[in-house]
């Protein structure tokens, strides 16, 4: 394997940690620590418990990863724009 190749899960925040961790549970079952990546930090975007979030991961070691994008539930509207 390349060095650039990541394996990409998603799962569900349980905890919020110190120092922007958390901790997600995969949708396989396992518990990873994950920290948000660059551009996430760099645009201020919010991670909460309980949200849906897609994790990257090194084969190298399965225990730690980086969260890439947070799915947020978007509210439905009755009727459309006009």
């Amino acid at each position: 394997m390349a060095k650039d190749d990541v394996v990409v899960f998603t799962g569900t925040v349980e905890d919020k940690l110190p120092n922007t961790m958390f901790r997600v549970r995969l949708d396989n079952g396992h518990e990873i620590l994950a920290t948000v990546c660059g551009k996430m930090r760099k645009a201020r975007i919010w991670v909460n418990v309980g949200e849906r979030v897609r994790v990257e991961m090194t084969p190298y070691d399965l225990a730690k990863g980086r969260i890439t994008f947070v799915e947020r539930k978007r509210a439905a509207t009755d009727t459309p724009a006009q």
